[in-house]
């Protein structure tokens, strides 16, 4: 064996698979900048850490099953004036998280609220936390089909499980009653425990239709907004904007005013 060989058999054995794919280009890259031996050693740990975050970072966004790619960076502030960047910038700060409290983000369809979600959790995960997104329709069918089948302790634990856990579209389809109980039971459990965020197209005194039950919704909410964080969205839709702007759709006309007889 030479003593290249060699080398590689021990990086593979300590798993330090990143130095073990750029060995020559690392020692090629001390050798031009005539690093020291310190100065070489950090520079291959900077590398084989780089690797394993980047590594950490593409499974969280794989378990967390986001429906799209996005981030802050590419959310148009200006078109939503009525959210105040810097309290969107110190949630996604990922502090809520570590305290275990809840964000609702609150507005009409199309404003902005799962781009915010999603670039918040992608946040959470590059800083280290496990996040789980899941629609709230979604999350409500597996509790019932779990509780059914005798199975709700084993998602209850799995939903329970995340630092942080999405629950997004909250309201646009009402909830059965048991299956409000079942959500109340999931906010229970992460209650001071795990933080959520949830989105939803309806204020909170509404969310007494949307869980067919007035007396679990105020449980629900109860927990939800002790430790919160609301952020209200007014605007117009973000996707209805672009069909104006390319003339399939008119704005809505001013309400006319009826003349006294």
């Amino acid at each position: 064996m030479t003593e290249h060989d060699h080398l590689v058999a021990m990086l593979n054995r300590l798993k330090l698979t990143a130095l073990r794919d750029q060995l020559d280009s690392l020692i090629d890259e001390a050798g031009r900048r005539e690093l020291t031996i310190r100065e070489a050693l950090a520079l291959f740990c900077e590398r084989e850490i780089a690797r394993r975050d980047q590594r950490r970072i593409d499974m969280g966004f794989g378990l967390a099953r986001f429906p799209f790619v996005r981030d802050l960076a590419g959310f148009d502030f200006a078109a939503q004036p009525s959210i105040d960047k810097a309290q969107i910038r110190e949630i996604a700060s990922g502090r809520f998280i570590a305290n275990g409290e809840a964000v609702l983000f609150l507005g009409p369809p199309g404003v902005g609220k799962t781009h915010l979600a999603v670039a918040i959790g992608r946040e959470a995960i590059v800083a280290g936390y496990s996040v789980l997104f899941t629609p709230a329709t979604t999350l409500v069918a597996q509790l019932a089909k779990a509780h059914a089948d005798g199975r709700l302790e084993e998602r209850l634990i799995h939903y329970a499980k995340p630092k942080l856990l999405i629950v997004d579209e909250l309201g646009y389809l009402p909830f059965e009653p048991d299956a409000a109980h079942l959500f109340f039971q999931l906010v229970s459990r992460r209650y001071e425990k795990g933080a959520m965020l949830v989105t939803s197209n309806r204020a909170v005194g509404e969310w007494g239709s949307v869980f067919g039950d007035p007396v679990v919704a105020t449980a629900i909410l109860d927990r939800l907004l002790h430790h919160s964080h609301v952020v209200t969205i007014r605007g117009d839709s973000y996707r209805l904007r672009e069909k104006r702007r390319s003339g399939l759709l008119q704005k809505p006309a001013a309400t006319l005013q009826s003349t006294p007889a």
